[in-house]
């Protein structure tokens, strides 16, 4: 059974970054062929795909926020990290990490989700 657990701040203040790891067990992240990737969910508002890492280690970013994403990963604790730049209150979200094995979904396992709100 694969866990995904999102772990990071819950309060992040505007014009910094906001960074989130996702610690994954029961599987490695560098298996065939899979995908992890963020997603969020503001308020009210349905869900967004922000990024991915590959198996591979290749990242794939969402065209809206390419400029401010980065996803990497730490093979040896098994984990990816999300950090995104500059945030504004709009970035307010429950965050989330998950698995698929295509790239695009569908998700196959999911972090649980931790809220990170953007305030002074």
């Amino acid at each position: 059974q694969v866990q995904l657990q999102e772990s990071g701040p819950g309060l992040v203040k505007p014009s910094q970054t906001l960074s989130l790891t996702c610690t994954v067990s029961g599987g490695s992240i560098t298996t065939n062929y899979y995908y992890w990737s963020w997603i969020r969910q503001p308020p009210g508002k349905g869900l967004e795909w922000m990024g991915a890492i590959a198996y591979s280690g290749s990242t794939y970013y969402s065209p809206s926020l390419k400029s401010r994403t980065s996803i990497s990963r730490d093979t040896s604790k098994n984990q990816f990290t999300l950090q995104l730049s500059s945030v504004t209150p709009e970035d307010t979200a429950v965050y989330y990490c998950a698995r698929d094995a295509t790239g695009w979904g569908p998700y196959d396992y999911w972090g649980q989700g931790t809220q990170v709100t953007v305030s002074s």
